[in-house]
């Protein structure tokens, strides 16, 4: 089984938090910042939405920001993903 988006929306999955800083100090779970950089894991087919024409901007494997409280969180066979509205992705990592 998949997980297969519909119409403008994405799926995305948190990137993981980086465990140590530039200068090599290892980091504690709590002393962690969470991420808000996401992987794109599958993405919509665009079309028309409530009149307009979408265009899908984003691809597989797209590191992209979100706002912190966007979208819905499911767990899907044991991993967790967040489902955004493509409009709620803010930016592409590059």
């Amino acid at each position: 089984m998949k997980l297969k988006p519909l119409a403008d929306r994405v799926i995305i999955k948190r990137v993981p938090a980086e465990e140590t800083t530039k200068s090599g100090l290892i980091l504690t779970s709590s002393a962690q910042e969470k991420p808000q950089v996401y992987e794109v894991v599958a993405v919509g087919p665009g079309g028309f939405i409530d009149g307009n024409e979408v265009e899908m901007e984003v691809e597989v494997g797209d590191k992209v920001i979100t706002g912190k409280y966007t979208g819905t969180d499911v767990k899907f066979e044991g991993e967790e993903y967040t489902i955004v509205k493509q409009s709620e992705i803010l930016a592409i990592v590059e």
